[in-house]
């Protein structure tokens, strides 16, 4: 269910009243910072549903039931008929070592394993929400796939509607930044775990020879300062860099014979650039050229289709870049049409997660089969 209103005890009011006809194991939510305050829906949850357990996290734009939006938020109920979750909220991700992240995840696994039965392992995902303004998802993301061994790993990084000021995050009536929320869902459900991205590799190289990587920042790229370079790259003047620049013309990197995305936020007033994913002097990165966007959506949706015989919903974290993209090409309405005939809920990402990967300018999804009950949107 989704809302635009100002109103966080009607939407809770709400979400409480389903969960009063069914029996609901956990409430996924995500929300606009510009619609709620995460202590205020969690003060509303308190009033209204207080037994009821929750977690989620605000967005860079979200999707809702009826497409792509913004300024609302959205709640994902997981029926306990279908699905077991454990969660956990990991704090001070930033400042902390790794030992948190796996500790959290060993408890988890024993706790869904506990109810769901060893024999259930093969059914069971993992979902991460991660402060996307924290410099810790690559660790936090390493962690977690070392401790999930064969569990299959995706998600995204909480945004504040492209303001890069702070997010939020909740679970339980728990509220802060700088924070985790792992889930592990146990489902007989059939589910497949998915990426898709709309960039093309092309022949131009940008080499990083000046970066403080706990930052994110780079200040030179091919021994020049890091704007004047990429904007000569792209054909740019350096004043004319925006948001949208970066999401037309993505940089990647090369791992493991395959490319990812190493997206840009933003340019700074001293000539650096600051990154949304991990940067280190050195790294060789590719030039690259956004594709189209729409087509390259749809044949991975047929595609999950196709290997799970229909799609009940899709719960999918989407790169903001890609919603600039769309709105940079005049796709929007295309792309949310997408989103809606084949039941995608999510919301817009400063980040993505898939398996052992941090990533950006990617689509991450998990698709339901059609074949058995489903996650009420």
């Amino acid at each position: 269910m989704a809302t635009d209103l100002r109103d966080a005890d009607a939407f809770v009011e709400r979400i409480a009243a389903h969960a009063d006809q069914a029996a609901i194991e956990f409430v996924l939510l995500f929300f606009s910072k510009a619609l709620f305050d995460a202590d205020e829906l969690a003060r509303s949850f308190a009033r209204h549903a207080p037994g009821l357990r929750y977690g989620g996290c605000s967005t860079a734009g979200e999707i809702a039931p009826d497409g792509l939006t913004d300024g609302s938020a959205l709640a994902l109920l997981f029926p306990s008929a279908a699905f077991l979750v454990a969660s956990a909220l990991v704090e001070d991700i930033s400042d902390s070592g790794l030992g948190s992240v796996s500790m959290e995840v060993e408890r988890l696994k024993l706790s869904l394993l506990g109810r769901a039965g060893h024999a259930a392992r093969s059914n069971i995902f993992a979902v991460s929400l991660i402060d996307g303004l924290s410099f810790a998802e690559e660790r936090v993301t390493s962690a977690l796939h070392l401790c999930l061994d064969d569990i299959p790993l995706l998600g995204g990084s909480a945004g504040d509607d492209m303001r890069f000021q702070g997010t939020d995050l909740i679970r339980d009536g728990r509220v802060g930044s700088d924070c985790a929320l792992i889930l592990l869902v146990a489902t007989e459900i059939p589910f497949r775990v998915f990426k898709t991205d709309n960039f093309v590799p092309t022949e131009d190289k940008l080499v990083v020879t000046g970066s403080d990587p706990q930052q994110r920042l780079v200040y030179e790229i091919n021994a020049e300062p890091a704007v004047a370079a990429y904007s000569a790259a792209i054909g740019l003047l350096p004043g004319d860099l925006t948001p949208l620049s970066f999401a037309a013309h993505p940089v990647v990197l090369k791992v493991g014979g395959e490319y990812y995305s190493r997206s840009i936020q933003r340019a700074n007033k001293d000539g650096s650039l600051t990154f949304f994913c991990a940067i280190d002097d050195g790294i060789v990165l590719t030039l690259a050229r956004a594709a189209e966007l729409v087509s390259s959506t749809r044949l991975a949706f047929q595609e999950i289709e196709a290997k799970l015989d229909g799609i009940d919903m899709i719960l999918g974290f989407d790169c903001v870049l890609r919603h600039l993209d769309a709105q940079n090409r005049q796709v929007t309405r295309q792309m949310s049409d997408l989103y809606r005939l084949n039941k995608v809920v999510g919301f817009g990402t400063y980040g993505e997660q898939y398996r052992s990967m941090h990533l950006n300018q990617t689509f991450t999804g998990i698709a339901f089969g059609s074949r058995a009950s489903r996650a009420r949107g």
